[in-house]
């Protein structure tokens, strides 16, 4: 079944036309090439012709003896001489100096171009440089809950605990058998760490990064810094240094499988330079990689409300006033919002530990609770409120 990833889609209908390159980036697997077809079905039934589309799978084995000269010749001769032509280029980091061919097309009238790319890489050195003022980046996630709960039906508890528990890749959303989605997704996780994070940034030693992948996934939601992970692979034996872990991190971040999350100083209003915050790309990697143990589902919800406001397009940082922490500052182009997670708030102490650190900001933002299991409500301004409404909501 083809889940609409309408959202998205949405995005690329909006920027149409325009002189600017459009870049979907994320996870491998994550829907970039399926966007990329239904938006080719959209041009379509706008009265597009076949022949105005030129797709190319640059994953594909058959394409591996294109290089950035041959990529532009071979598009070239393809363009449609009676109106625009729209390029689409999945995984277009497969070709060495891709950026070189993308520019040359782009200098070309009546041309709309399209790329994806599994590696935030794409974005950096020489192509950002060339390109500077004329791309725009969508960065795609997995499955919403919203688009899972669509695409899966049933009851909203059950469907929340199954998306939860298994994963939220779009191909394996109406997959019910345990062991087909175990393989899916180690086959991802595989590509993922030996294509997208190894292969790329030259990392020959596969055990001190999964190492680090294992802690980082055993810590989800926990404050965290290179050196800490450093002391502790080497108090376990693997000598490293916070300089090496910190290289790592940034290669698995590139690779859209962890995310990080800055903290900043409510009240001094800068920004922090340590103890991040990770959170995953999808929660069955840290199933299939630690099993069930310590899976603490507070810190899960966490991560799940995390990624929901990065695909809402804000940016997203953890807070600290005073000696006091707030799990998400949330800012958009029309608001900044105030999150705090919680599993329950059935215990009085529990419901304090989260009510303080959000009334010790002084202005006047909203101000949330989510958490799993308690009725909508508002303490002193402060609005509660179920994380499964929260997700469905908009």
């Amino acid at each position: 079944m083809e889940i609409i990833r309408q959202f998205y889609l949405e995005q690329l209908k909006k920027h149409q036309d325009k002189r600017i390159i459009k870049i979907v980036s994320g996870i491998r697997r994550c829907g970039k090439s399926t966007l990329l077809k239904q938006f080719a079905d959209f041009l379509y039934e706008s009265g597009v012709k076949k022949e105005q589309v030129i797709y190319l799978n640059l994953d594909d084995i058959g394409l591996e003896f294109l290089d950035y000269k041959q990529l532009h010749q071979y598009i070239s001769d393809r363009l449609f001489k009676e109106g625009i032509s729209y390029i689409f280029l999945d995984e277009v980091q497969n070709i060495a100096e891709f950026q070189k061919a993308v520019n040359s097309l782009f200098l070309k009238d009546n041309v709309d171009i399209y790329i994806t790319g599994s590696n935030a890489h794409l974005l950096s050195g020489e192509f950002s440089t060339l390109l500077t003022g004329r791309f725009v980046e969508i960065q795609m996630l997995p499955l919403s809950f919203k688009e899972y709960f669509g695409a899966r039906g049933g009851e909203a508890k059950m469907c929340f605990d199954d998306y939860l528990k298994y994963t939220s890749f779009p191909y394996a959303a109406d997959i019910s058998d345990i062991d087909e989605i175990n393989d899916y997704l180690k086959g991802i996780y595989s590509s993922v760490l030996l294509k997208d994070t190894a292969q790329r940034n030259k990392i020959s030693d596969l055990t001190l990064l999964e190492n680090i992948v294992k802690f980082l996934f055993d810590n989800i939601g926990n404050i965290v810094s290179s050196k800490k992970i450093s002391d502790f692979l080497s108090s376990a034996g693997r000598k490293t240094s916070p300089a090496t872990v910190e290289n790592y991190i940034q290669a698995l971040c590139g690779s859209f499988i962890l995310y990080k999350c800055q903290r900043y100083d409510i009240k001094g209003k800068q920004y922090l330079k340590s103890l991040e915050k990770y959170y995953l790309a999808d929660f069955g990697f840290r199933r299939i990689l630690l099993g069930n143990r310590n899976l603490d589902f507070g810190r899960v919800l966490e991560n799940a409300v995390y990624l929901e406001l990065l695909r809402r397009g804000n940016r997203v940082n953890i807070g600290k006033v005073n000696n006091l922490e707030i799990d998400f500052i949330s800012q958009s182009a029309k608001e900044i919002i105030y999150y705090q997670v919680c599993q329950n708030l059935q215990n009085e102490e529990t419901l304090l530990r989260e009510l303080n650190p959000l009334k010790a900001i002084k202005d006047n933002y909203r101000k949330f609770i989510i958490t799993a299991d308690d009725p909508e409500r508002s303490i002193d301004g402060i609005e509660i409120k179920n994380i499964i409404d929260f997700l469905l909501g908009e």
